[in-house]
């Protein structure tokens, strides 16, 4: 029960927004690695902003989740040590 209202109270909305974000940004954009030379067709690609938008929040996600669990690493060997055999 819990379950169904944490998804309709946060998870629905979430989706809502990240929709209308995708719809409202479907023109192409030019993402380049070269900032001396913006123009280089070898270091550019040219996809929806939205698309860059939902990769960078993916990569945060996994970046900080990556992060949070190598930070508790200690916290988990402790549990584990603990732990009666």
């Amino acid at each position: 029960m819990m379950h169904r209202i944490f998804t309709a109270i946060v998870v629905v909305p979430i989706a809502v927004v990240l929709i209308a974000v995708s719809v409202a940004n479907r023109a192409p954009t030019i993402f380049t690695l070269d900032p001396f030379n913006p123009g280089n067709p070898a270091l550019s690609v040219q996809v929806p902003l939205f698309v860059l938008l939902l990769l960078t929040l993916a990569l945060g996600l996994i970046l900080g989740s990556a992060l949070t669990w190598f930070k508790q690493h200690k916290y988990r060997k402790a549990a584990r040590d603990l732990e009666v055999k």
